[in-house]
């Protein structure tokens, strides 16, 4: 790691030509050496056992046996029911044909629900039905799973990639590879040490560790204002893990609140989901955390590089007033990210017309703003924070 120059992915800028003195760069480092170390240890102590993995998807039985999940063709469509007690023929159901597994070449008529009959389902799209074998004989039954749509999301998939390789161009690809890091921690570590019983808290802090120490390297290349930059993200994610812990105990937040918190629940009572529920909220804040330091410490380096005498309060003042718009706009998006997935939800609560004291007492809306509200506040910390270790860091002033 050169002295305060950037390579890799970095392009470079006036920020680059900022020389870091030995000392700063040397603690910085041996910190960040120090934190690698417990992160490694940690994911070789909460590593999970593939036989006890194996043992608690054995107790899940998704589908009864001999059930099968064969795909068919749409060849009609008919208009759906106008309503639960609708006494209409030939409404609300998709005429079929079996294309693939099971069954191939049945001909079936399935029922699928209002919303299906009017999302613009056609002849000749393709759904996925299951499948259930006849008692003694008879023949089998054919019910609605859901909509194949493996084609539009690949499709979108497909522009993702080349627009953020277009655009973007080295960074971008290095941005993928991060995004398939973080993707493979979280389903091959992450979610199989829950399962199998690890502490919420340490597996969240551990793999968020992991995924950053990769994430920040590989996207914005190896230097020391990177390195200050993960180290405000590494004390984010702590103090937002802390801050979330506290706000579930004193909240009494159960963990569960909803249908698949509670069928998780019947499958693996032993787990502790408030302890879940803290490594949701380390998990729920990487990005953002991760947006916000790499641009506090890339300000600070220009503001250096821009003012070479100024002092170091000079500096962090000036990256402050960068940090507090940033956490302007940080803030909005988490917020507006959170009213646009539970729309739905929140449409249903406004016609309830209960008071607002009376939703928050609700599991689902006490979960979600305690995992706002944390997220928040440890957003908001790290900006001073990381400010303040780029400051440290980076050269005193010139008096040249």
């Amino acid at each position: 790691m050169g002295a305060g120059h950037s390579h890799g992915s970095h392009r470079a800028g006036r920020g680059d030509d900022v020389v870091v003195p030995r000392g700063p760069r040397t603690v910085l480092l041996g910190a960040l050496g120090l934190s690698l170390l417990a992160t490694l240890i940690g994911l070789l102590l909460l590593w999970p056992d593939g036989d006890e993995v194996a043992e608690v998807a054995d107790r899940v039985n998704f589908a009864a046996p001999g059930v099968t999940f064969p795909t068919a063709t749409v060849e009609e469509v008919q208009p759906a029911c106008d309503g639960p007690g609708s006494m209409q023929e030939d409404c609300g159901n998709v005429v079929v044909t079996v294309d693939e597994g099971a069954g191939k070449g049945d001909p079936a008529t399935v029922s699928v629900p209002p919303e299906v009959s009017t999302s613009g389902l056609a002849a000749g799209d393709t759904i996925k039905l299951l499948r259930s074998p006849g008692a003694e004989g008879a023949d089998p039954s054919y019910s609605y799973f859901g909509t194949v749509r493996s084609g539009t999301l690949l499709l979108l998939f497909v522009a993702f990639v080349v627009l953020v390789l277009v655009v973007a161009r080295w960074r971008g690809l290095f941005a993928l590879f991060g995004l398939a890091f973080s993707g493979l921690v979280i389903w091959k570590f992450m979610l199989p040490a829950l399962v199998t019983g690890s502490s919420g808290l340490a597996v969240g802090l551990v793999g968020s560790a992991a995924i950053m120490f990769v994430v920040l390297y590989t996207t914005h290349g190896f230097s020391v204002r990177t390195s200050a930059a993960l180290a405000g993200t590494l004390a984010g994610v702590v103090l937002t893990a802390g801050i979330g812990v506290l706000a579930t105990s004193a909240g009494r937040v159960t963990g569960i609140a909803d249908e698949g918190g509670a069928l998780l629940s019947s499958i693996a009572g032993d787990l502790d989901f408030q302890s879940l529920f803290a490594c949701a909220i380390v998990v729920a804040g990487l990005g953002v955390l991760n947006d916000v330091t790499i641009t506090q410490a890339s300000s600070v380096w220009e503001i250096r590089a821009a003012a070479p005498t100024a002092g170091r309060l000079e500096v962090f003042a000036s990256g402050m007033r960068i940090g507090r718009d940033h956490i302007a706009s940080t803030i909005y998006t988490i917020v507006f990210a959170y009213a646009g997935t539970a729309l739905t939800v929140l449409m249903l609560l406004q016609l309830y017309g209960l008071p607002v004291a009376d939703l928050l007492s609700t599991e689902e809306i006490t979960q979600e703003l305690v995992r706002t509200m944390a997220s928040s506040i440890g957003l908001v910390l790290a900006v001073p924070l990381t400010t303040g270790i780029a400051t440290l860091v980076m050269p005193g002033p010139s008096h040249s």
